[in-house]
């Protein structure tokens, strides 16, 4: 029996014998990591940005993020993999997978510009029998709605997206990103792999492509399903860190630790996931994931009012750290305004290198609008200028001194710091973190 030749069997035995060349825009926490893993496993990557510094980087075998050293990249290189900025290149892939951010504007509504600006760039070099992944986190519909027609539209062959079997085009899915910055517990191959596409080759398609580099994949009807599970995966973790937020202003009126509380209360086996109260929430997607749903339900004339008491808690926790600061500098017969604070922390979370959304940025801002006199200390950050969202700046401050601020807020736990020295050093330390757990010391506050 002679053996299939259609372009879907084509892809599947290109991938199956490590012949695929795979292209990767943007790259970035997402797809700089997801570059490697394929690279790992003998598939000759390139790598798309419209930043030239870290196209230079790449290709100098360097690395621009914390966890990820440059010998990786230098391995990689071994394999085939580069870096460019020319979408021309495209033609060239067998699929492409889209790793662009999606934030939030002003408004707090869906920004798509960059997914939008991406399509339209590919758009002209597709051609027939590729297969384009988008995994950028996104409101339900965005693949279709949204990406597809751009990829038809832009291109000049009239290819469209194979929606039916027996059609000509492209393939499209959906696949939505897993990456944990700073979490070294869970292998990326171990992450289970969603994957949604428009017709059923495209979900076959992406899974034997992903399943060359994870252990196990999950597809699904469609990508409005893949795109609603990344959603609830992290609306889950907003609204649960939401309660604990509000509990921990609740235990701080009534004299209880929450951290004890929750201590206790993860000694039951069933029936609790342990969550942790903080300064705010940070990072791409459970700060902003909620407002693309909210804003998206709205469509259907349906208002998501516990994800958006969630999404106000998480917000207003900037807020309370300021309060608390300034109730314990006036315990110390001080003002807010005129004090010298030192913010310990740049990062959203412990250990990385990623200011996205860190409420760190927000705590500085309101310090400096009471007019205190703000310096930062994070060993991930040497400088941090200005953002979309924030204009700092501000130069790291070497932790000397550390007598000289009426206050140390510690905002995010870096494990490199000495809490016992910073501790015994200065005046008032304001903990949003529990960092300084197991510390007796009067001049500790916590947030």
């Amino acid at each position: 029996m002679p053996m299939s030749t259609s372009p879907s069997s084509q892809l599947e035995s290109r991938i199956a014998s490590r012949q695929a060349r795979i292209g990767v825009i943007g790259m970035g926490y997402v797809g700089l990591p997801l570059t490697l893993l394929f690279s790992e496993q003998g598939f000759r990557v390139t790598g798309f940005d419209v930043d030239s510094s870290k196209i230079d980087a790449l290709n100098a075998g360097g690395s621009y993020i914390v966890r990820i050293p440059g010998t990786e990249i230098v391995k990689a290189q071994g394999s085939g993999f580069r870096a460019t900025s020319s979408y021309s290149e495209i033609t060239q892939m067998d699929a492409v997978i889209i790793c662009v951010p999606t934030p939030l504007d002003e408004y707090h509504q869906p920004d798509l510009s960059f997914i939008e600006k991406t399509a339209t760039a590919i758009a002209p070099n597709l051609r027939e029998g590729q297969l384009v992944i988008l995994e950028s986190t996104t409101y339900p519909g965005t693949t279709e709605e949204i990406l597809v027609p751009i990829l038809e539209s832009g291109n000049p062959s009239g290819l469209r997206a194979i929606r039916n079997p027996g059609d000509q085009g492209f393939y499209v899915a959906f696949s939505p990103e897993r990456e944990d910055p700073g979490n070294d517990t869970v292998a990326r191959r171990d992450i289970p792999k969603v994957i949604g596409g428009i017709e059923a080759t495209a979900t076959g398609l992406a899974s034997a492509l992903y399943g060359t580099i994870f252990n196990r994949t999950v597809p699904v009807s469609s990508p409005a399903t893949a795109e609603m599970t990344k959603l609830l995966e992290n609306i889950y973790r907003c609204v649960n860190i939401a309660l604990v937020n509000e509990l921990k202003q609740l235990c701080d009126r009534m004299g209880i630790d929450i951290f004890e509380v929750i201590d206790a209360a993860k000694t039951k086996p069933f029936g609790f996931h342990a969550f942790y109260p903080g300064p705010g929430l940070g990072g791409h997607c459970i700060p902003i994931d909620p407002f693309y749903l909210s804003w998206k339900a709205k469509q259907f004339d349906f208002r998501t009012r516990f994800i958006e008491l969630a999404g106000e808690v998480n917000t207003g926790m900037p807020y309370y750290v300021i309060e608390k600061t300034s109730l314990a500098l006036n315990s110390c017969k001080k003002c807010l305004n005129g004090s010298k604070i030192l913010v310990l922390g740049l990062a959203y979370k412990r250990d990385i290198d990623d200011l996205r959304e860190s409420p760190s940025l927000t705590v500085i801002e309101l310090l400096r609008k009471t007019g205190a006199e703000v310096s930062y200390n994070d060993p991930f950050f040497p400088r941090v200028g200005r953002g979309r969202h924030y204009d700092l700046d501000m130069t790291c401050t070497p932790l000397e001194n550390l007598g000289q601020y009426d206050a140390v807020i510690i905002v995010t736990d870096h494990t490199s710091y000495d809490y016992q020295r910073i501790v015994a050093e200065s005046q008032l330390v304001v903990d949003t973190r529990n960092a300084t757990k197991g510390i007796v010391a009067s001049n500790i506050v916590h947030c």
